[in-house]
């Protein structure tokens, strides 16, 4: 039998790290922001998240990586096995919807960032000073710093439902329900 160690590792790992840094930049370098001065804040944010930039595009790409090696490793079963190819496929518009909003994220980010020295509230809170523009990308980027989390963790949440798929009982009985529908 075929193993995909490095595959499942690198989906694996990727999707923790996009995962746990998405969640970690809203929890943590949206909300430590708010210990610098309110001009300071959206700065203090974006620099954070550039820092945090480069392990994320790494996480995304061995996640990326990964998840075509399991596809390809996997290729008899998503054809063969009844409900690997729905599963692979909710898994694949789901990934589409993350890398989505995450780039919306980062379009927000950059907006908000290019405001200049504007005072905020928190690096998604608008103040009361805070220009509409900047007040809209922030209510905005509030909103969507919380679905990158949220979809990355429901692909995690396929992931094993799909790693279920593979124990013995499961692809016999996919393989069955497969040949009676034929």
């Amino acid at each position: 039998m075929e193993t995909n160690t490095i595959s499942r590792t690198l989906h694996d790992v990727g999707l923790a790290l996009w995962t746990g840094g998405s969640t970690m930049g809203a929890v943590g370098v949206n909300g430590a922001a708010t210990a610098a001065e309110p001009r300071e804040r959206l700065r203090v944010a974006g620099e954070g998240w550039s820092r945090w930039m480069p392990a994320h595009l790494g996480a995304i790409a061995a996640y990326g990586v990964g998840s075509l090696g399991l596809t390809w490793g996997n290729r008899e079963r998503i054809r063969h096995q009844r409900g690997v190819a729905s599963l692979a496929a909710a898994k694949t518009a789901l990934t589409a919807a993350a890398l989505a909003a995450d780039a919306y994220a980062n379009v927000l980010g950059r907006r908000a960032g290019k405001a200049g020295e504007v005072p905020v509230e928190g690096a998604t809170e608008p103040a009361a000073e805070t220009p509409p523009e900047v007040a809209s990308t922030l209510k905005r980027l509030k909103v969507v710093q919380w679905v990158v989390p949220t979809l990355t963790g429901a692909l995690v949440v396929l992931s094993a439902r799909m790693g279920e798929q593979q124990r013995p009982q499961e692809v016999k009985r996919g393989m069955r329900q497969r040949l009676r529908r034929r």
